[in-house]
């Protein structure tokens, strides 16, 4: 049983090609069958009927290699419509539907497409896989309210109305943080749950308002401790889809990150960025014009193939105008080989940047890119002193992206080796809010900052030099999930939320009932949330979390199938005791 997902009529003979989750099979039926023959002739695409008949093995040289039912086909002796179907705005048996618009009003159809049945058929088994894992671990799954308070995680809440109590309004949650706090202060000392989150928050492809995440949380942890268990069921859901990771993933901390790679989520496919500071001497600086105390980086991209001259020079012109008046330019090495005074220069560099990938020599088609600080850059970069090399990571990104479909740079194995884990730990506790121009928490106000940072008094002296027991695990530059040490002492939870700005009389209104607990023998504790949407689009390998959300909304946060958002009618509106106000 299921849908006729095409229809050729040979005449004496009807083939139906018969869809349903499973797959798809081959129905064959013969006129000599009349009553299957002449509903067979009735049926059209994405009609739902039964089928019963022999299976046999197709004749010589019918095979159908690209199907798994491909050897065999059923003959039918019976056949029934159970329903039609109206001609579809396009076909489920398409492999594509280029109208994503389209796509989502007809989500129902879409969802038949086999493309994306095996993506919720991965979703399912890797739900699955991290559940059972977690359990193994002995972790408790606990739901959380999703009927809330609004806390502050970083983007607007989606609020809710009360009818009973006029005036007031529940939040959906943007994570369940607080409650797996609690959850811990009460002696659960290992939950997790499969969460659903809400973030008004503008949208792009890999973001929606609802979304889901793996959040677990544990007592007395050491970071390492929540390491190997996130590691181990990232191992399990990967394994069901049938990739085998290997363990432990690399570390580095946020310093490290910005140092080798120019950002806090480092895709590792490409090579790292190397200080060439070294190499030029003040001599080689002053004849080139470089700055003398900013740093030289470098680095390559791999096998992008041997460049002509003309197309190197608009390159190098492409990446120059991409600077615009940021203070930073290319030293074009190939160039440099070619005077004598420089070739010991480029073949300095060429050098380094090979024994940087452990290779006795970079070859030809290995694109070089070094990037050099004008004179009278220093302004700059006292503003922010990892800013070149932010602007150098995005660039090697950029020429990455650039180079990677022409040049298979992230062609996928299939293997382990497609996926370039890591673990990036110490982040800043605080960033500059340059609209508010005060200091905003950069992961959460419950997060945990360094002992000796508390110690050294930095929380009110020097907050921009406070680092936080926070970390990230990434995979291919995608932040998949990011976690923390909390906070267990009412004390330094009331301190964090003084340097934030906030008074004694706004944390109690706001946090009174979690500053109540904290005084009630709270342990240590820290946790972790990946996000499952994420995990399951890259396994699939799709460029969009609406690929792996059964009912996703567009990038205008609207539902297109069911038409939501919609207005609420008067009489809601009086029952909620609200009235709305159009603004022009």
């Amino acid at each position: 049983m299921g849908w006729v997902n095409r229809r050729r009529d040979h005449g004496g003979l009807i083939f139906l090609d018969l869809r349903d989750r499973s797959g798809i099979a081959q129905i064959v039926v013969d006129e000599k069958v009349t009553a299957a023959h002449a509903k067979a002739d009735a049926a059209r695409p994405e009609f739902v009927i039964a089928v019963k008949g022999r299976v046999r093995r197709r004749g010589a040289g019918l095979d159908n290699p690209n199907m798994p039912t491909g050897e065999i086909e059923v003959v039918a002796s019976k056949l029934l419509l159970l329903n039609d179907a109206r001609t579809p705005p396009f076909s489920p048996a398409e492999d594509a539907i280029a109208n994503e618009e389209v796509r989502l009003k007809y989500r129902y159809l879409d969802l038949r497409r086999t493309e994306m049945q095996a993506n919720f058929a991965l979703r399912s088994r890797v739900a699955m896989a991290i559940r059972n894992y977690l359990v193994s671990e002995g972790f408790l799954e606990i739901e959380t309210p999703f009927m809330t308070r609004s806390t502050p995680e970083g983007a607007r809440d989606y609020l809710v109305p009360s009818r009973v109590h006029p005036g007031n309004f529940y939040a959906l949650p943007q994570s369940p943080q607080i409650f797996k706090q609690i959850l811990m202060v009460s002696g659960f000392d290992r939950y997790f749950q499969i969460a659903r989150c809400f973030r008004d928050e503008d949208l792009r492809a890999d973001r929606q308002p609802e979304f889901t995440q793996i959040d677990l949380e544990m007592s007395f942890p050491q970071m390492d401790n929540i390491f190997r268990v996130a590691e181990g069921f990232l191992t399990a859901a990967f394994a069901a889809a049938g990739i085998a990771l290997t363990t432990p993933f690399v570390h580095m901390t946020y310093d490290e990150a910005i140092k080798n790679y120019g950002i806090d989520k480092p895709d590792m496919r490409l090579p790292a960025m190397v200080s060439l500071s070294d190499i030029l001497t003040p001599e080689l600086r002053t004849a080139l014009k470089i700055e003398q105390s900013l740093p030289v980086l470098g680095f390559v991209i791999p096998n992008v193939g041997e460049l002509s001259g003309t197309a190197r020079k608009s390159l190098l012109g492409e990446v120059r105008a991409g600077f615009g008046d940021c203070g930073l330019d290319l030293l074009d090495v190939v160039r440099l080989r070619t005077n004598a005074t420089f070739a010991p220069l480029a073949d300095a560099i060429s050098a380094a940047l090979a024994a940087s990938l452990g290779v006795p020599a970079l070859s030809a088609a290995d694109l070089i890119t070094v990037v050099t600080p004008k004179l009278g850059t220093p302004a700059m970069w006292n503003y922010d002193p990892q800013w070149i090399y932010k602007r150098v990571g995005a660039l090697r990104l950029e020429l990455g992206a650039k180079f990677a479909d022409k040049h298979g740079l992230f062609a996928k194995t299939g293997t382990a080796a497609d996926f370039k884990f890591a673990w990036v730990t110490d982040f800043p506790m605080y960033e500059w809010n340059e609209e508010t121009k005060t200091w905003d928490a950069a992961h959460h106000p419950f997060t945990s900052p360094h002992e000796d940072d508390i110690q050294a008094g930095r929380l009110t002296t020097d907050k921009g030099a406070v680092r936080a027991l926070a970390y990230d695990v990434v995979l291919n530059g995608n932040e998949l999930g990011s976690g923390s040490i909390r906070i267990h002492r009412k004390d330094v939870q009331a301190e964090i939320f003084r340097s934030l700005g906030m008074t004694d009389e706004e944390a109690h209104e706001r946090f009174g009932f979690f500053l109540d607990a904290l005084e009630y023998g709270t342990p240590p504790h820290g946790g972790i949330a990946l996000g499952l949407d994420r995990i399951v689009m890259i396994l699939a390998g799709a460029t969009s979390l609406r690929e792996v959300i059964a009912f996703p909304k567009t990038a205008r946060a609207i539902d297109l199938m069911v038409d939501a958002p919609t207005p609420a009618t008067p009489q809601q509106l009086r029952e909620l005791h609200l009235r709305t106000v159009t603004r022009t």
